[in-house]
């Protein structure tokens, strides 16, 4: 299954959020990935509450999936954080969020926003990834998962 290190930037893993809100989870997402990615945050974090306000990015089981097209950016850009507490992101299931990626993608590249989203969904999909970014230690743990080194053979 493919690994999300080239998406998932290795600086912008938080293994624990501690934000009571959407708004604030987003905001310090956006505030470690924007520098990161060599965007303006406060422009990236608009982007991302105007798409949030169309509808929840909750996807279920726990995930969350907050993104936009943000100029400046040549290739889609990610963080990660685990949400301590889990946050409402108004998924289909009622599950509040616990696993959160922010994604930021080229405003002129309508394509490459939805192949990484895609390629989320696809990775956050897996109940074996679930829980093991769930149980993991610490940054490099997270990082070893996203990146398919923990791995498991009983793929969903």
């Amino acid at each position: 299954m493919g690994a999300l290190d080239d998406l998932i930037l290795p600086g912008a893993i938080v293994p624990r959020l501690a934000a009571t809100s959407k708004r604030q989870a987003i905001q310090a997402l956006t505030d470690i990935l924007a520098p990161l990615a060599g965007v303006d945050a406060r422009g990236a974090f608009d982007a991302v509450l105007m798409r949030e306000r169309l509808s929840g990015t909750g996807v279920g089981d726990g995930v969350a999936m907050p993104h936009a097209r943000v100029p400046g950016l040549t290739t889609p850009a990610a963080a990660f954080a685990r949400l301590d507490p889990a946050i409402d992101f108004e998924a289909i299931d009622g599950r509040p969020a616990d696993l959160m990626v922010l994604l930021l993608a080229p405003a002129d590249r309508g394509g490459d926003h939805l192949k990484a989203l895609a390629r989320l969904s696809r990775f956050f999909r897996r109940p074996d990834i679930r829980e093991k970014l769930r149980d993991a230690r610490g940054q490099d743990d997270i990082l070893a998962v996203l990146g398919g080194k923990l791995e498991s053979s009983d793929a969903a």
